[in-house]
């Protein structure tokens, strides 16, 4: 009897999704991308309808807004993000001797903090301007560095649950704490009125993208481990 065909590493089911998952936010980011370039302005219309209106929430709610500030800027900071990124890094190192896990995480997020800078410089987006501002930012706006960074972060460390077995109660532990840290990052950003919501949707994207295409790649790699 002849035993089953294996897949090889650049044909498995799960590589297959992960390219086409890739596609689809690929497209979905260089549309937005396009959008934002060219000032399109029924998205620049929407974009200040909902800056204004969260900002004259945070100037009227301080309560909320000073909780939005310690979330966004320690919490879901993307300093905050690189540290975790950092110490499962060590994790895995230390725990599993997994080092292709290991730099393929660390690599994915400098690729990350990369991709978010230059692409700020080459849009050049400007921020909103408040006269009553909450808070504060540097550099230019799209995409949301908080949105890309946690996105990336979560997705990875999520990917790496399932790489190595996490029971159910820890899974759907981390998907919520992910899903809770993603969403609401993007959402603090927009009602400090440091950041369009596009800025957001593209930081989010963005993040999605590379954490397909990390999966991807890590599964095209041979004798990596399978989830």
């Amino acid at each position: 009897m002849h035993s089953p065909p294996v897949d090889s590493p650049s044909r498995t089911p799960g590589s297959r999704a992960a390219m086409l998952t890739a596609v689809v936010l690929a497209v979905l980011s260089v549309l937005l991308l396009l959008l934002v370039a060219l000032s399109w302005r029924p998205l620049l219309s929407l974009d200040s309808d909902i800056a204004r209106t969260t900002h004259r929430w945070a100037v009227d709610h301080p309560g909320p807004t000073r909780v939005c500030r310690i979330l966004s800027d320690w919490v879901w900071d993307p300093w905050t993000m690189r540290a975790v990124c950092a110490a499962t890094m060590v994790w895995l190192v230390w725990s599993h001797a997994a080092w292709v896990p290991a730099l393929w995480l660390g690599a994915t997020c400098a690729l990350g903090t990369l991709v978010q800078q230059t692409m700020k410089a080459a849009v050049g987006r400007q921020r909103p301007v408040w006269p009553d501002p909450v808070d504060s930012a540097h550099f230019t706006a799209f995409p949301s560095g908080h949105a890309l960074t946690a996105t990336v972060v979560c997705g990875l460390l999520l990917w790496l649950l399932r790489l190595y077995g996490a029971g159910r109660v820890l899974w759907r532990t981390a998907l919520v704490l992910a899903a809770v840290s993603v969403v609401g990052v993007g959402l603090t950003r927009v009602w400090l009125g440091v950041h369009w919501p596009s800025d957001v949707l593209g930081g989010w994207l963005l993040g999605a993208l590379m954490v397909a295409l990390a999966v991807a790649a890590y599964q095209r790699w041979p004798g990596t481990k399978r989830p």
